[in-house]
């Protein structure tokens, strides 16, 4: 079957803006509530979920025709929880600051319904190549989409960007953004997270409807001015009769 023009771009871009998983379809939220009160943590989950994604999507894709339809989505499970188990393997050995940070929300990939998702809407029904673009691109999306949380958490709540701390490969430094003694502390807790999560989604509903409006409005303007042209056009005829 012949492969729509620019398919493969359209495939990974869908995932971060399109059908960005977190901002569009606000699947796996709560991990993205939990584990964004710094920007590290943020980064560090979403390149946790990002491999697990790759991973999950590649072999679903691989085995899709071997896998029996009536254990499809245990089969699916099994996979995840076997790379989740990998992944949280290597982190608590190379990162262990990474892995006590996050804490059970590594393990919780398991159920995050994103990755699940993505086996049995896309993996399952789609060669291994295009599976490995759709996961890249959902993990960028959703990756992109908790450090924005953090960003504004991190800020807000301690005033400052600290680095080193859980990426110790990395030399520790803090950046302070807002004057010591300004930063509003709740925006570390959960609320802070709630507040901050749904101002970005008004924001984006805010845009969406702004470009919803003004496109039927130039659609409005359109069929009014061939509406015109056509008027016109009759005017014109009845005149030289």
């Amino acid at each position: 079957m012949a492969r729509e023009k620019g398919y493969t771009k359209k495939n990974f871009l869908k995932g971060i803006v399109i059908e960005n998983p977190l901002f569009v379809s606000i699947l796996g939220t709560c991990p993205a509530l939990a584990t964004t009160k710094s920007l590290e943590a943020a980064i560090g989950m979403g390149i946790l979920f990002t491999i697990v994604l790759i991973c999950s999507n590649l072999l679903v894709s691989l085995l899709r025709k071997l896998i029996p339809e009536e254990i499809k989505t245990p089969a699916y499970i099994v996979i995840i929880a076997t790379f989740v188990t990998i992944v949280k393997m290597l982190t608590n050995a190379f990162l262990p600051e990474l892995y006590s940070t996050l804490g059970v929300f590594i393990s919780l990939i398991v159920v995050n319904c994103i990755v699940l998702g993505r086996a049995e809407a896309y993996a399952s029904k789609n060669n291994a190549f295009d599976s490995f673009i759709d996961a890249i691109g959902m993990g960028v999306g959703y990756t992109l989409a908790i450090m924005s949380i953090a960003i504004f958490r991190e800020v807000l709540g301690t005033g400052a960007f600290t680095f080193g701390k859980i990426f110790t490969f990395i030399p520790e430094f803090k950046l302070q953004i807002i004057p010591a003694g300004y930063e509003i502390s709740m925006f570390q807790n959960p609320a802070g997270a709630f507040i901050v999560f749904g101002i970005i989604l008004a924001v984006i509903a805010f845009f969406k409807n702004r470009k919803a409006e003004l496109k039927a409005y130039q659609e409005k303007q359109e069929k009014i001015r061939k509406a015109q042209e056509a008027a016109a056009l009759k005017a014109k005829g009845d005149n030289n009769q």
